[in-house]
């Protein structure tokens, strides 16, 4: 790992695990003596945090695709000036829990008019990329359940239905395979062989 750190992100869809396989990686580099800033989106800041409740809460439709790209354009940027580069600049690895990607399939899905919007914002207003993406991946179905299990207030785009997980689902797979940054990753094994092939495929990456 150089001076400037290293930029990682979990992406999968709702349940696939990849929250609690992000906090084991963290774990697992802390106790490895790496230095490491464990975040989120939306959120990740104080003000984009405030963000997350308007996108997370409430009536699946209570946004349009329009004002949704917007909002967590704003909480990405609030993010990435509050807490990502300032953790790279000291060193650190920084893991996020979701990124550009999800905007990218969420909203896309939401309205495929506007992915090339989704993009342009992307390029104008944050122009960062992880260095690594690790897609978990996990039968939507199995995902959905999961998801629906934990119940809480942040269910807005778990009630979008299974379908909607589905075309996740597909449409991060084929995110990963025109883009050499992600490594898909079986997230339907037990969460410690997922957490031990994780590792490895990190750990490979900043040496």
């Amino acid at each position: 790992m150089g001076s400037q750190g290293i930029f990682l992100s979990f992406e999968g869809i709702d349940g696939s695990g990849k929250s609690t396989q992000a906090r084991r990686l963290a774990d697992s580099l802390r106790a490895r003596g790496h230095a490491v800033t464990l975040t989120r989106e939306p959120g990740g800041s104080p003000g984009a945090e405030d963000i997350r409740r308007l996108v997370l809460t409430g009536d699946p439709d209570r946004w349009s695709p329009e004002t949704e790209i917007l909002l967590f354009t704003a909480a990405r940027r609030d993010h990435l000036e509050k807490t990502i580069r300032p953790a790279l600049s000291r060193g650190e690895v920084v893991i996020t829990d979701r990124f550009a990607d999800s905007t990218r399939m969420y909203q896309g899905l939401r309205a495929p008019a506007l992915r090339d919007t989704v993009d342009r914002l992307h390029e104008l207003m944050i122009g960062t990329e992880p260095d690594l993406t690790l897609l978990v991946d996990i039968d939507p179905a199995v995902g959905l359940a999961r998801a629906q299990a934990r119940a809480g207030d942040e269910m807005r785009f778990e009630d979008m239905g299974l379908a909607t997980q589905a075309q996740m689902r597909a449409g991060f797979l084929d995110l990963a395979a025109r883009t050499p940054r992600f490594a898909v990753i079986d997230g339907a094994r037990d969460a410690d062989a997922v957490a031990a092939d994780i590792l490895t495929t990190v750990l490979a990456r900043i040496g």
